[in-house]
């Protein structure tokens, strides 16, 4: 007989979530069939993928208790807790090989699945490319969870997140704000730590808590209400579908708001005008819902897609009952069902704040989208100034950052920004021409790095060309100016020229400029690309 013909075949065998019933079929075959039986264990010799498998067991088995040294007590071993557990698999590993080479079948048992946070997969990566190897995949205990729930975990385009409670606090809080559903796993000494992340992150509310789930002893109730000296190991939080709980048939509604209709058609539209339109489009959005102060949160998307997005701002989108906000803001939202979404021009900033806050005193959870980070040139401002008026002062609002667009730009460049810097908008529809050159010269004498928003449009085509004339008595003409377009969209470039070869011309509403001081210094570098940066060190005298 060959040697080939004498190797064993490995199996990693998952047992599901613990009701010996919820094994598979072939699990229970690959077990009958198996020469060895291997199950790790604590030092206390029990075993519960053993006891999951127990009335499958002959008495011929070959059984191998693989004892982990520790499990969450301290080591002295040279290496420290990961040193002393790599040495068991290590050991484990080569006790098995030694049934492989004889020939025999090797079935390392497991509970849940093999391959999602099992035992069993510090096995599979030390022997699997040297033996055949078949792995039984088992229900894990995320589905047994939402099984015992009845709460489905995710539906239509939710993003369903697994987590293991060991992570840092801030890093589970992050990662809880930002996806739609979540299980965390691994409780145990992990809970307070969870149960924290799960506040901080606002999904505290929606959290259930499963112990033991299918097995003996098993819990079930509001992750709020757990006492955290109670909580064993096999214990998971579930945060499940917000879609599952909406009435059948529940769509996402797109509205526009009346009161932009109204101020866009007409820029002198009255108070009187206002103030009924938004009443209108309020009492058509809320009607029948329940009264009582809801929130507004402003929230800044960056300045193009999700990859802007932090996780925070994308746990309030999702989150909010109503989106508010500019048409072409609101479109880089994704749909979600039961979500009504409020577009408007961009000149109706106040209308579309007070919109916004009449959401809100009605009970609804309102999310107001701004473009970049909302407390710059953005949203916040015009919420905000309503939100400190009479009607809204007790509605809770809170302000999401974003990441702006002179630092969006500044990044696509290099680092023009990496000294002192002043932003300045260049509009002069909400302030005199007078005063942007004013601050202008104030700030290109105090040399200064500049970030110049809204440097033109359609009907604002001679501001950079002044900007230009005006920064040329305080800059050399070759000064470094980025031209930054459409940061982050499909249409994004970046160049840049001197200060005196700024042609007015190649700059829109969706361009950005960044003006470096006297010290910004432009180079190539040995790939090609081209690299602006301003230095930190200023000199003296």
């Amino acid at each position: 007989m060959s040697e080939q013909q004498l190797t064993g075949r490995l199996y990693g065998v998952g047992l599901g979530p613990g009701d010996p019933s919820l094994m598979t079929v072939r699990a229970v075959q690959v077990i009958a069939g198996a020469d060895v039986i291997a199950y790790h264990s604590a030092r206390h010799g029990r075993s519960i993928a053993r006891s999951i498998a127990a009335e499958h067991l002959r008495a011929d088995h070959i059984e191998e208790a693989l004892i982990y040294p520790v499990t969450t007590e301290s080591t002295d071993h040279p290496g420290g807790y990961r040193g002393a557990l790599d040495e068991f698999y290590e050991s484990a590993a080569a006790r098995l090989a030694v049934h492989l080479d004889a020939g025999r079948t090797v079935a390392v048992i497991s509970e849940g699945d093999p391959l999602f946070y099992g035992s069993y997969q510090h096995m599979h990566k030390r022997l699997a490319h040297r033996y055949p190897t078949e792995v039984i995949p088992g229900v894990t205990s995320v589905s047994a969870a939402a099984a015992r729930l009845g709460k489905p975990l995710a539906e239509a385009d939710e993003v369903l997140t697994i987590l293991p409670g060991t992570l840092p606090e801030e890093e589970l809080t992050a990662r809880l704000a930002s996806t739609d559903t979540a299980v965390v796993m691994k409780l145990g000494r992990t809970f307070p730590t969870v149960r924290r992340a799960m506040e901080r992150s606002g999904r505290l509310p929606e959290a259930h808590y499963v112990e033991r789930a299918t097995m003996t002893g098993e819990r079930t109730e509001k992750l709020a209400d757990i006492d955290a000296e109670t909580v064993p190991y096999f214990s998971v939080s579930v945060v499940p579908s917000r879609i599952a709980d909406l009435p059948p048939g529940t769509a996402t509604s797109t509205e526009t708001a009346t009161t932009t209709e109204t101020a866009t058609a007409t820029a002198t539209a009255t108070t009187t005008e206002t103030a009924t339109a938004t009443a209108t489009a309020t009492a058509t959005a809320t009607a029948g819902e329940p009264s009582g102060h809801g929130e507004v949160v402003v929230v800044g998307t960056g300045p193009a897609g999700p990859l802007w997005l932090t996780p925070e701002s994308r746990g309030a989108l999702a989150a909010a009952e109503d989106l508010v906000g500019y048409t072409t803001y609101l479109d880089r939202v994704p749909l979600r069902p039961g979500q009504r979404r409020h577009a408007s021009d961009n000149k109706v900033e106040s209308e579309r704040a007070e919109l916004a806050l009449d959401l809100a005193r009605r009970g609804r959870k309102v999310a107001v989208v701004s473009g970049g980070d909302p407390g710059i040139f953005a949203m916040a401002t015009a919420v905000l100034e309503v939100a400190c008026q009479a009607p809204y002062r007790a509605i809770p609002v809170r302000v999401l950052p974003g990441v702006t667009a002179a630092n969006a730009a500044a990044a696509r460049a290099g680092a023009p920004l990496g000294h002192d810097y002043a932003v300045i908008s260049l509009s002069d529809r909400l302030k005199p021409w007078e005063v942007i050159a004013e601050r202008l010269h104030a700030a290109a004498g105090a040399d200064l790095a500049l970030a110049l928003y809204n440097p033109g449009s359609r009907s604002r085509t001679w501001q950079v060309g002044k900007a230009r004339e005006l920064l040329l008595e305080h800059r050399a003409p070759d000064t470094p100016v980025i031209l930054a377009r459409d940061i982050g969209g499909p249409e994004e470039s970046v160049r840049t020229v001197h200060l005196a070869d700024l042609d007015p011309h190649q700059v829109d509403m969706r361009t950005l400029l960044i003006v470096g001081s006297s010290q910004t210094q432009a180079a190539r570098r040995d790939d090609g690309t081209q690299v602006v940066w301003t230095p930190r060190r200023y000199p003296e005298g």
